[in-house]
């Protein structure tokens, strides 16, 4: 179910030429892109080379976590598009996916520190945070001293982050955000980079604390994990349950992965992506005079600018990573569903429609594209 080109009309859409694209090496990148005309904003031979060098990395960093994890492709995909985003993910799936193993395995071929958070309605944010104790010093001098806690590390795992009161929730989403803590009235920096992954089990709803969603929209991605495939489980059921280990080889280190994430912030993007990113983001709010009457049925809320800065970053690390020195309306695509499914809220006539954010965004996806190919007509 389509809508037609003309209900975009409200739109004032920009006549824009379109990207001659050329082929090299199998590496696409933009030779005449709109809005790539500064020198600022052009691809430099060392940047190319730095995104070959991520290509081959990125490789055998997949490599290496085929190793001990079984499928979950695209997972793995998309935590990687986040820690080069400098973003945060937020995992939902049931349990017994081996998400704290991908995750503690990620760090290894990164070399980075890792912490796991088991989150429990008990726990206090200064058992997040860290504490101050009083120590007794030389001549019997007391002083207090801080105690670093788990948050003081590259990658955190947030397990079942619901399960934990607000107060709690709210000293690890500043840490996300601000990358530091306050304790005792001091701001202490976090170690960089910096990068928080939560999960939620989709199961059990009793007993917990539902984030809400302004602290939903702190995390880029929704990643879903699904079950594996049944070719996936007969490989799990044989290689998993023999004897010995598998020893995980360092891929990069923490210098280098700020590099990339460095070089992913200064990938181009030609002015007709940022026009659809921020049309299809403007469509999905039901109160704006430019949103589809079919928005208005479904949707109760919308995506914010948040949604947008997340879309283009994401696609810049997209395009890093299937070798692009430009993005292109591929990359947006490929991050649209992670970025905006838990940014539009869907209402109760939806639901009982069995529409959900993901259908809105396919939907939101297919106009696009139609509109793009009514221009290239032109």
């Amino acid at each position: 179910m389509l809508l037609p080109v003309e209900s975009f009309a409200r739109f004032p859409v920009q006549q824009r030429q379109r990207s001659k694209l050329t082929m090299h090496n199998r590496i696409l990148f933009d030779t005449d892109a709109p809005g790539l005309g500064g020198g600022a904003q052009q691809v430099s031979d060392q940047d190319k080379q730095a995104v070959d060098q991520l290509r081959g990395q990125y490789a055998a960093m997949k490599d290496e976590l085929a190793k001990v994890i079984i499928g979950q492709d695209k997972v793995v995909d998309e935590m990687l598009i986040c820690i080069l985003s400098r973003g945060h993910g937020l995992l939902m799936g049931v349990p017994g996916l081996a998400k704290t193993l991908m995750v503690n395995s990620l760090s290894k071929i990164m070399s980075l520190d890792f912490s796991r958070i088991q989150f429990t309605p008990d726990l206090m944010p200064s058992d997040i945070t860290g504490t101050e104790i009083l120590q007794e010093g030389e001549a019997g001098r007391r002083s207090f001293e801080f105690v670093k806690g788990p948050i003081f590390a590259n990658i955190i795992l947030a397990d079942e982050i619901n399960r934990t009161p607000p107060k709690t929730q709210s000293a690890l989403l500043e840490a996300m955000q601000e990358h530091r803590v306050t304790t005792g009235g001091e701001h202490r920096a976090l170690p960089q980079p910096f990068f928080v992954l939560a999960t939620q089990n989709p199961i059990e709803q009793e007993g917990t604390y539902p984030l809400p969603e302004a602290q939903l929209d702190r995390f880029m991605f929704l990643i879903t994990v699904s079950y594996p495939t049944f070719a996936e489980e007969r490989r799990i059921a044989e290689e998993t349950t023999s004897s010995g280990t598998t020893e995980l080889t360092e891929v990069i280190d923490g210098p280098t992965l700020q590099k990339y994430q460095e070089l992913v912030e200064r990938v181009p993007v030609p002015d007709h992506v940022y026009d659809d990113v921020v049309e299809m983001v403007r469509l999905t709010r039901p109160k704006s005079d430019e949103a589809p009457e079919w928005i208005k049925k479904w949707v109760t809320w919308g995506s914010g600018p948040r949604a947008i800065q997340y879309l283009i970053r994401g696609a810049k690390a997209h395009a890093v990573l299937q070798g692009r020195y430009v993005v292109g309306w591929e990359d947006v695509e490929a991050v649209a569903k992670p970025v905006l499914s838990h940014r539009i809220l869907t209402n109760f006539q939806a639901q009982s429609e069995g529409v959900d954010s993901l259908f809105v965004i396919e939907k939101l996806l297919e106009n696009i594209r139609d509109k793009e190919a009514a221009l290239a007509s032109q």
